[in-house]
């Protein structure tokens, strides 16, 4: 067994040592915030007590053809982020965590992950960082990589310590942290819903709102109305989730799933989809709003189902941004994820996940989105003054006209039949009649000269030529 001697936070803060590999595992969900199934987990130490720093993780490859350069990768990303925050890392710890299919052949499973844990150790050696211990975590059971003692490892492995029962699980509760399930529970939370009867009922409001919603996202005037429909109706169902009633953990999603109707999921869904609008809501970030908004996110997400899967990329990312705005960076990280596995070219996502996992402040973008909010504000209101001014000036208008007197033309009424009757001729009145061989004198069209006209036309021109 190799001994090491690891501190769980900086000088100045409670510190705990982790002598060997059996707190290095009990350590593990401490650290991350969760049990991370079907992971990689790769953990940057510094200094001479092997202080922790930087960590992240990573779904193993089904494919063993990508262990090669997914390790390569990964050693590679947590030494140049080490590197920007704390400087370069003196070694390095890893945990592969995964489950028999069974249950009950975590030997099989260690064997099976072998070739992908030394090419870990590898890679990390190719950029001069050691590998101090490489840890397989199948079926409540450890195996370590990197000693080769049966006495202290042997092969059927050691069992992991009982939950709440070790010195870290003391500190964790002491300092506040808290375990929040598997990664397999957290994502559930987030993913689409798979009844049937439910999803055809969700999905069929979603075919009818996009037809309606849709052309109306492609017409600036028309867009900005669909902006503030959608985050009033998004307020109307923040306020209706923060007035029922709080129920159990296990039944909270449940219950948030019942208090917002198909068809209004299926209007802010369609709406956040526009980037002005997802912006606007991701101001809901922090006090009371932040976990109803979150709440809210997270149903949404659920309602993504059938072809709609690629649309929960925004309400994912908007519970990713709250989960991280209010210190709650597991959660966060999950979201995330599972936003850019839903979309993976999907801008917000990618910014956000990778400010996250390098440990920036989000302070940054929340002063950013408090200044958007607030200018939006002031435009509302000088627009609502400006509407204000035009509706009193039309009133003003309307009511100077009322005292001028109006202009009534009387109109004749036609008979029956739909013409006018000429006026009967008096008596011993007849139509003069025009006398045989006259003509009625004619008018020249215009543009046209009489006969007359053009013969004095013709002996003017001659007369011309002729002097």
């Amino acid at each position: 067994m190799n001994k090491h001697h690891e501190s769980t936070g900086p000088a100045g803060e409670q510190q705990i040592t982790l002598r060997g590999p059996a707190d290095l595992a009990d350590a593990l969900p401490y650290l991350m915030g969760f049990y991370p199934n079907d992971s990689v987990v790769m953990v940057a130490l510094h200094g001479g007590q092997g202080r922790f720093g930087g960590r992240l993780r990573l779904g193993i490859p089904q494919a063993p053809g990508e262990w090669g350069p997914v390790a390569d990768q990964l050693a590679e990303c947590l030494v140049s982020g080490s590197e920007r925050r704390e400087g370069r890392p003196d070694a390095i710890v890893i945990f592969l965590c995964q489950d028999s299919p069974d249950g009950a052949s975590g030997r099989l499973t260690m064997e099976r992950l072998r070739p992908f844990a030394q090419r870990l150790r590898t890679a990390c050696g190719a950029l001069d960082v050691p590998v101090l211990e490489a840890l397989c975590l199948s079926d409540g059971r450890y195996w370590s990589y990197c000693c080769p003692d049966a006495r202290c490892c042997p092969d059927q492995g050691n069992p992991l310590a009982m939950p709440g029962t070790t010195v870290m699980a003391a500190a964790a509760t002491y300092a506040g942290v808290h375990v929040r399930g598997t990664l397999r529970d957290m994502e559930e939370r987030l993913r689409p819903w798979r009844a049937p009867a439910a999803v055809r009922v969700q999905e069929k409001a979603l075919d009818t709102a996009g037809p309606a919603l849709l052309p109306r996202l492609l017409d600036e005037r028309a867009r900005r109305e669909v902006t503030a429909e959608t985050l009033r109706l998004a307020r109307r169902l923040m306020d209706r989730i923060e007035d029922a009633q709080p129920a159990p953990p296990a039944l909270a999603d449940a219950g948030d799933d019942q208090l917002i109707g198909s068809d209004e999921a299926a209007a802010v869904i369609l709406g956040l989809q526009d980037r002005e609008t997802r912006d606007k809501a991701a101001a809901w970030m922090e006090g009371p709003e932040a976990q109803s908004a979150l709440r809210l996110w997270r149903t949404l997400a659920r309602r993504c189902v059938g072809p709609y899967g690629e649309h929960a990329a925004a309400p994912l990312t908007l519970a990713g941004w709250v989960s991280w705005s209010t210190g709650d960076e597991p959660g966060a990280r999950v979201a995330l994820s599972l936003a850019l596995r839903a979309d993976p070219d999907y801008t917000f996502a990618q910014l956000l996940h990778r400010a996250c996992n390098e440990g920036l402040d989000p302070e940054a973008l929340r002063r950013c989105l408090r200044e958007a909010a607030d200018a939006d504000a002031d435009a509302d209101e000088e627009q609502a003054g400006a509407d204000a001014e035009a509706e009193e000036e039309m009133e003003t208008t309307v009511g100077a006209g009322a005292g001028r007197p109006l202009h009534v033309r009387r109109v004749r009424a036609l008979p029956e039949g739909g013409r006018r009757a000429r006026a009967p001729r008096p008596p011993g009145v007849e139509r003069r009649k025009a006398s045989p061989g006259s003509t009625r004198p004619r008018v020249p069209a215009a543009g046209r000269r009489t006969r007359d006209a053009r013969q004095y036309g013709r002996r003017g021109s001659r007369a011309r030529r002729h002097d």
